[in-house]
């Protein structure tokens, strides 16, 4: 029997002190002129948002509005799990577990309209239950403390458990950037329970020896862009993660400022193609909500073990035979040849705005999808 007990987020006074006065103490670089983001996340750009973030960004504002989500916490092999629970107020509604990645993806739009779209100008047969976990190593789940934890695999397994737990004997799942391993995985491990997977941007990595030979002008031009993707500048992140987020770690657990220098450079790098900052696709309190969870729960660093600890990038992964939905937005690199080797894809759709972080950036076509997707499947 899995015990769960209620949570409420409630960050000591001393602890926003503590931010605003090392923010407003940040040593700063010099920066060369007219470069833009070709060296990197401009130190501009990061003064600006930073001086934001001290002084006008309200965390206790953003902190009540998350509260008013049911949250529990509970302890699973050793883990402990943080999680949303949702309930909708249509009885038949579908129970639905939304999984994020690296290094944030905050669901809060989306709540409303897929656990009541009759308030929110939908169909009431579209409605979820909604189970937001937060992974292994991020945020109010707390860091790791085995090796291994904080891999996909790892995370699959423990939320099929909290699932299980929950008494919801069948489900569907969704999930982005890691999520869309973790949800697949839970298809394959649990594929009795789960009712169909819908992924987002799937990072579709070619198994070792696969020259595409098979897959279509367009996926053919996909992989030879992701077999190159280790030599380009935008990879350099994932290089830190998967082999030395140990060094890393010290720099962006001690510093706001380079913890939002590291975090917003990714996030410009999939975020919308044609936005040109992170918080012009992205609402600037809601990724500065995001980043104040990483710092006030010190899981910078743990949360990039997740690279470093997961087997399933460039895995030749099996078909699980369950259902499952995709979506594309602009920018992705998924390969559909590679996504349809390893899901049983019944649902294909490719959007002309947002980006890889959807739930942030169009929770609207998110939603419809999702809508779409599942209603074949209750």
């Amino acid at each position: 029997m899995t015990n769960f007990e209620a949570f409420r987020i409630d960050i000591p006074q001393s602890d926003i002190d503590d931010l605003n006065s090392r923010l407003a103490a940040t040593r700063w670089p010099e920066e060369l002129p007219g470069v833009d983001w070709s060296y990197g996340i401009p130190t501009s750009y990061v003064r600006e948002l930073c001086e934001y973030w001290r002084t006008s960004y309200d965390w206790r504002a953003h902190e009540a509005a998350w509260n008013r989500f049911p949250q529990s916490v509970t302890e699973i092999e050793g883990q402990r799990i943080h999680f949303m629970h949702v309930r909708s107020p249509e009885p038949d509604a579908l129970p639905l577990v939304l999984v994020h990645g690296w290094p944030f993806a905050d669901f809060t739009e989306v709540i409303g309209p897929l656990t009541d779209p009759r308030a929110h100008g939908g169909d009431p047969k579209d409605a979820f239950h909604l189970v937001i976990p937060t992974l292994p190593g991020f945020g109010f789940s707390g860091p790791t403390h085995r090796a291994g934890d904080a891999s996909t695999e790892r995370s699959a397994e423990l939320i099929a458990q909290l699932m299980a737990g929950l008494g919801y004997t069948r489900y569907g799942a969704q999930g982005g950037d890691a999520g869309s391993f973790i949800a697949p995985n839970l298809g394959r491990i649990d594929a009795e329970h789960v009712a169909g997977v819908h992924i987002n941007d799937p990072i579709t990595i070619p198994a070792w020896g696969d020259d595409g030979s098979s897959y279509s002008a367009g996926d053919q031009e996909k992989l030879a862009a992701m077999q190159d993707w280790s030599s380009k500048d935008t990879s350099g992140y994932a290089g830190i993660h998967s082999t030395r987020p140990q060094t890393l770690a010290p720099a962006i657990a001690d510093s706001p400022a380079g913890l939002l220098a590291w975090v917003l450079d990714v996030v410009n790098t999939f975020k919308d193609p044609a936005k040109s900052t992170p918080d012009d696709a992205i609402d600037r309190d809601m990724l500065l909500t995001n980043l104040s969870v990483l710092w006030f729960t010190n899981t910078a660093g743990s949360s990039m073990r997740l690279y470093k600890e997961s087997r399933q990038w460039g895995a030749d992964l099996p078909n699980s035979g369950v259902p499952t939905g995709v979506a594309v937005f602009p920018g992705a690199g998924t390969i559909r040849g590679i996504a349809e080797k390893q899901n049983t894809v019944v649902h294909w759709s490719e959007f002309d705005r947002g980006g890889h972080f959807a739930s942030m950036e169009t929770p609207d076509l998110l939603t419809t999808d999702l809508r779409d997707f599942f209603r074949k499947l209750r």
